[in-house]
């Protein structure tokens, strides 16, 4: 009995090896891990950028001439960006970017019969430096910093609403009484940092879609009036400054 129960045990230990072993035969090898190579190519594309402007000490100095203040302190800006891969260091890349956009404000007077008009502008242009991090075969996440210069400008207008007529247009500028009639320009040039984090998604390999966050930073200042005269006396906190919200699509090469 003993040794009848000791061959069956041999028996089923012997079966149980060989199925095991038959089935790690016919079970299919998992495929390597997928590894990401380095980016290559580049691409270009239209850009929109809404900047957070610090609108308070604008709108202080707005109200207290009698121009109408801005509601909110977005900033909304168009342009364009291109980069490519410079192969040299993985997944770095390099390109150029730029953008402006424009605010406008009107107030009327019923005391003097006076309207005010006020253009905000403000716009960059520049070099890009982004690393690359690829996360998903179609998504990656990069980071960098935009470096170049920017500006913004103050355009005020003033004016009596009547009809404009050639001689006296002439006469105004040309004789000693009051003018009505104002246009002024006052402009400032500034050197901008702007440090990113973008979220890209390749929806074909030639189409790209981005959206990210930044701040663009604005430092030193050159003002002038009519794009002439030197303008002093400017407050340091108005500027074209702020943390921004971009986004953008993009046709070139995108590998997934």
């Amino acid at each position: 009995m003993k040794r009848l129960f000791l061959l069956l045990l041999i028996v089923f230990a012997t079966t149980v090896s060989a199925m095991a072993q038959i089935d790690s035969e016919e079970e299919p090898i998992p495929p390597p891990r997928k590894s990401f190579g380095p980016k290559f190519g580049g691409g270009a594309g239209f850009t929109q950028n809404l900047v957070f402007l610090d609108i308070g000490p604008i709108n202080q100095i707005l109200t207290a001439n009698k121009f109408a203040p801005f509601n909110g302190n977005g900033l909304f800006m168009m342009g364009g960006q291109g980069y490519g891969y410079i192969l040299l260091v993985p997944n770095l890349r390099v390109g150029g970017m730029g953008g402006s956009g424009t605010r406008t404000s009107t107030s009327y007077s019923l005391a003097d019969h006076t309207r005010r008009d006020l253009e905000l502008s403000a716009g960059f242009g520049g070099a890009t430096i982004d690393y690359v991090f690829p996360v998903f075969p179609r998504f990656d996440i990069a980071t960098g910093i935009f470096l170049g210069f920017g500006g913004m400008s103050f355009t005020l207008r003033r004016d009596d609403n009547t009809q404009k007529l050639w001689g006296t247009e002439w006469q105004q500028l040309g004789g000693n009484d009051s003018v009505y009639n104002v246009t002024t320009k006052l402009s400032g040039s500034f050197f901008v940092v702007q440090p990113n984090v973008n979220f890209e998604f390749a929806v074909l390999r030639w189409l790209g879609l981005r959206v990210g966050v930044g701040y663009m930073g604005m430092f030193g200042n050159n003002w002038k009036v009519d794009d002439n005269y030197d303008l002093l006396g400017v407050p340091d906190n108005v500027s074209a400054k702020g943390w921004m919200i971009n986004g953008g699509i993009f046709l070139g090469t995108f590998i997934y």
